[in-house]
């Protein structure tokens, strides 16, 4: 009897401090929950939010706040915009690749632009030019995928005028390799039977028609037309963007080539007044 009363005793104890534990805990959720509402809010109506409006939300002008209560939240940043936008795991719908849009903002399952290029590259069966990163991802991938080479990450090799980045094992690499070879190979005879007149009507016309040419071909392709035209016409990016935002604006010098003022100084201007 004695034995079995002192059991009864201890489990109530236990009991009794379980309840206290448990209690302490809920609590402490609940209080996480209530100072965490706003940002919930906020991220409901926008889905994608930037680090001012959650300080607006919070009403505070302190960045490492709003850091300390995301560190509670399942939260990633946009791999465009530098970071900039905000969402939650919940709210993302990425697609089949691993990618979502919201307001804009570009995010990814893998998270950063550096580490989202290295899984797009290291699975693309063919490996990947810039052009293509770019028109799959939607944004500039240059820089990351130059850190990438650096940190040897990812290789880099000449394919033809341009550069074709693989994955750094070597395995894979030759795996990828060959498959870009046979698709060089594959490609139809009319397309580069195109290109190639594309390039002579090009060398015919002059500086401001190219340019604005190669802005109208820009326009025509959208997301990307400006590096792929670069490409295949050997321009400066920005002389290609540049062409585009002419015709747009309807600054188009119709009896001159440039501007005045504009190209070399004449020939007296350079002599030395006597």
């Amino acid at each position: 009897m004695i034995v079995q009363r002192r059991r009864s005793i201890r489990l109530k104890c236990y009991n009794n401090a379980r309840q206290r534990h448990c209690g302490r805990y809920y609590n402490i959720m609940k209080t996480v929950r209530f100072v965490l509402q706003p940002l919930l809010d906020l991220f409901a109506r926008l889905r994608a939010v930037t680090m001012p409006e959650m300080k607006a939300a919070l009403g505070t002008d302190v960045d490492v706040t709003v850091s300390r209560k995301l560190a509670h939240l399942p939260a990633r940043t946009s791999y465009s915009h530098r970071g900039s936008f905000y969402t939650l795991d919940s709210i993302a719908r990425f697609d089949e690749q691993g990618l979502w849009c919201g307001r804009g903002a570009w995010f990814s399952r893998h998270g950063t632009l550096l580490a989202t290029a290295e899984a797009f590259v290291r699975a693309a069966p063919a490996g990947h030019f810039t052009h293509e990163l770019e028109a799959t991802l939607h944004v500039s991938p240059k820089d990351a995928l130059r850190q990438l080479v650096g940190h040897r990450r990812l290789h880099r090799q000449a394919h033809g005028p341009l550069y074709l980045y693989t994955a750094l094992e070597r395995g894979r690499r030759q795996e990828q390799l060959a498959a870009r070879q046979a698709l060089a190979e594959a490609r139809d005879p009319k397309e580069e039977e195109l290109r190639a007149t594309l390039v002579l009507f090009y060398s015919l016309i002059h500086e401001q028609q190219r340019r604005l040419y190669a802005g109208l071909e820009r326009i025509k392709r959208g997301h990307g037309g400006d590096q792929h035209m670069a490409e295949s016409l050997g321009l400066d990016v920005e002389t290609v963007a540049r062409g585009g935002r002419e015709l747009l604006a309807g600054q188009v010098q119709r009896d001159r080539v440039r501007r005045a003022g504009a190209g070399r100084p004449r020939a007296e201007k350079k002599r030395p007044v006597s």
